[in-house]
């Protein structure tokens, strides 16, 4: 049985030729894509410090976007069904060495495709199961949350309600203590100025006894005197 070449594999392909890399390299990279969804392959892509992985995820973009625009695929929907590098053009250098003679260098490129496919139904399903999953989850989690903050908001409230009533008790306490105050002077006042009247009258009195008295000695010495003058 004869398999698949690679120019007839199905699905959305994109190839970058002649690469400033070796095949070798850049299959070390091509290696940890194969097979997973296409956002799984650029969080991997990502976190991979090769230099050959920035290079493959522009080709990876490179085919999700032609697999969107040319062939009406969802790229949710899409995985690496198929990435390899092949050899390309070599290019010679040459180095000078001891005694006169030289050293090759060679200067390897490659040619990157990666190509794009739909998602199986069952690996679809499974997905989509998965997805609706962690979005219950999270949904539960948002009600948890907002039922806390709810709860929370209702415990300040209360707070701020108890604060607002204990503020305003103080103040009528406040405003009561004030008018008792107030009466206290007043009633001092009251007293203060009915002992002030009194104590007025009272010498207002005797100067009227002193006065009255001083009158009856001067009436009975002026009879005396007439009686005196009598005799």
């Amino acid at each position: 049985m004869t398999a698949t070449k690679t120019n007839e594999r199905p699905g959305t392909r994109a190839v970058l030729r002649h690469s400033g890399m070796s095949a070798s390299k850049a299959r070390q990279v091509l290696d940890l894509i194969r097979g997973q969804d296409v956002d799984r392959a650029a969080e991997i892509l990502v976190g991979v410090e090769r230099e050959a992985a920035e290079v493959i995820g522009k080709v990876l973009a490179s085919a999700v976007a032609n697999a969107a625009h040319n062939d009406h695929q969802n790229p949710e929907e899409l995985f690496v069904s198929a990435c390899y590098a092949d050899e390309g053009a070599t290019a010679k250098r040459w180095r000078p060495r001891a005694r006169g003679r030289a050293t090759r260098i060679r200067k390897r490129t490659c040619h990157i495709t990666i190509i794009v496919s739909r998602l199986p139904a069952d690996r679809l399903e499974r997905r989509r199961t998965r997805m609706e999953a962690i979005t219950a989850n999270r949904s539960r989690r948002v009600d948890a949350s907002r039922r806390r903050a709810d709860l929370s908001g209702r415990l300040s409230r209360r707070r701020t309600a108890q604060a607002e009533a204990a503020a305003a008790e103080a103040e009528a306490d406040q405003v009561v203590e004030d008018s008792d105050v107030a009466t206290d002077v007043e009633e001092i006042e009251t007293t203060v100025n009915a002992a002030e009247t009194t104590e007025d009258e009272g010498v207002a009195d005797d100067g009227a006894t002193d006065q009255a008295a001083d009158d009856e000695g001067a009436d009975t010495g002026t009879d005396a005197d007439a009686d005196e003058k009598g005799k």
